[in-house]
């Protein structure tokens, strides 16, 4: 059976399972935890913690936000789901210090291969998809990134569960990078599929330039021209193509994240489809890129994704513009606190009356080689960087000095750049008892330490 005469039991499947879904949450019969694990207020300490980021599975993310109330309150959700592309994608991990030259690392970052089929693979998808819809405002939006993989079948599923009437746009992005063959046109171009919860979704056209032709003056009455150093243009909604620039290997926004989406892409949905303060989620949140862009735009996030590696790329890289978020974790997954750490840690008296300096300066980093996952090549690399410049494997770290032994409230976080990461820490304060030291480094890995001090 092909996969087209199996959309209508695909179909009906993910919408008898949403059904009770929905009903036990009505009857209160699901009992779904996440812990929170770290709160970090950015720059004001005081502020309410609105944005999250989520290590653990999305459909239960899903139903916890259904059952917490949000249901009807957001107002934009992108997901970038895998593509059905049967590929395996690796995370590049490079590790930069004075004392070696850069190298580079390779671990799995995520699994695409669906050994199942499509069929299973399109449920995956159809059910979150009914979901996600619940979670919509009136005026809400979905964006879903694919590719030509499974597009076509992922909009005969939308058309279904939104209405062919609710469909907005295909929206074609653009780029430059990325395979050629010499028996195909390269494939240049990734699908997002834009669709209305209701007539009435929330949509501000954003402008672009549209050269004249040869670049001179029309001087059509009543139509403004402008002038730049290419020549004269008029200014015209946006089109349906957009040329926009993947994230290059020099790019100041590239973590390292395998299938990275560039803020520009981002920054133009939210613009459109968004106004600052609203509500924006994304379900498999890989780099944490919808993040930046809210965090950058005055938007709201929530955050998702499975994988710890994409958790310990969001953090630093939200961290880093000063964006106030919680870390929870879905409560039956296991950290993978395979970093051990050692500090240096000091009360010293102050010349204020009655306060002390409280001094954090790194000692030591050690990870388990042996469950890193990578190749043999990669564990000598590691090995060596342990002896030569243990710190180098740290992405970033975060300090809570008033540690109540539940959430770690980051006091401030640490993030690397290249080469260089503050491995330094001083506080003033009346009296410091526990400290909580948490992090993760560039293989995925979690860490925490708690220090009792008086």
């Amino acid at each position: 059976m092909g996969i087209l005469q199996k959309l209508p039991e695909i179909l009906e499947w993910s919408r008898m399972e949403a059904e009770k879904i929905l009903r036990s949450l009505e009857s209160g019969q699901y009992v779904l935890n996440f812990s929170d694990k770290m709160v970090h207020p950015g720059v004001n300490p005081n502020e309410v913690i609105e944005n999250e980021v989520v290590w653990g599975d999305n459909l239960t993310y899903l139903i916890k936000l259904l059952e917490g109330g949000f249901r009807g309150k957001v107002e934009l959700i992108y997901v970038d789901p895998p593509f059905y592309s049967k590929s395996n994608y690796e995370a590049v991990v490079r590790l930069e210090s004075e004392e070696f030259p850069p190298v580079a690392l390779k671990r799995e970052a995520y699994q695409d291969s669906w050994k199942e089929g499509m069929d299973v693979y399109l449920k995956m998808l159809t059910l979150r998809f009914i979901l996600m819809r619940e979670l919509l405002s009136e005026k809400g939006c979905l964006w879903v990134h694919m590719d030509w993989h499974a597009v076509y079948h992922g909009k005969l599923l939308l058309d279904e569960i939104f209405g062919e009437n609710y469909f907005v746009n295909e929206i074609i992005w653009q780029y430059k990078s990325g395979g050629t063959s010499k028996r195909r046109f390269s494939r240049k171009h990734d699908t997002l599929l834009f669709y209305g919860k209701t007539k009435d979704y929330f949509f501000d056209p954003q402008k672009e330039k549209s050269y004249n032709r040869d670049y001179r003056p029309y001087r059509f009455k009543g139509v403004k021209e402008y002038k730049d150093e290419l020549g004269w243009y008029t200014l015209v909604n946006q089109k349906d193509v957009w040329p926009i620039d993947m994230v290059g290997r020099t790019s100041g926004e590239r973590t390292g994240y395998a299938t990275q989406k560039p803020e520009a892409l981002m920054n133009r949905i939210l613009e459109s489809c968004t106004k600052p303060g609203d509500l924006c989620v994304d379900f498999f949140a890989g780099s944490g890129t919808l993040g930046a862009s809210a965090a950058r735009l005055g938007r709201r996030f929530l955050l998702c994704d499975a994988e710890e590696t994409a958790v310990n790329h969001m953090i630093p890289r939200l961290a880093d513009l000063g964006a106030s978020f919680r870390y929870r974790k879905e409560t039956r997954r296991l950290d993978r606190e395979l970093g051990e750490v050692d500090f240096f840690i000091e009360l010293t008296p102050s010349d204020l009356a009655q306060q002390e300096i409280l001094t954090i300066r790194w000692k030591d980093y050690r990870v388990n080689v042996e469950k890193t996952g990578v190749d043999e090549k990669g564990k000598r690399i590691l090995r060596q960087a342990m002896v030569q410049d243990p710190l180098s494997l740290v992405a970033y770290w975060s300090v809570d000095v008033s540690y109540d032994g539940i959430i770690h409230k980051s006091h401030q976080i640490f993030a690397r750049k290249g080469k260089k990461m503050e491995v330094d820490f001083q506080c003033i304060g009346q009296e410091f008892h526990t400290i909580h030291i948490m992090g993760g480094d560039l293989l995925g890995n979690i860490f925490c330490k708690e220090y009792i001090l008086k």
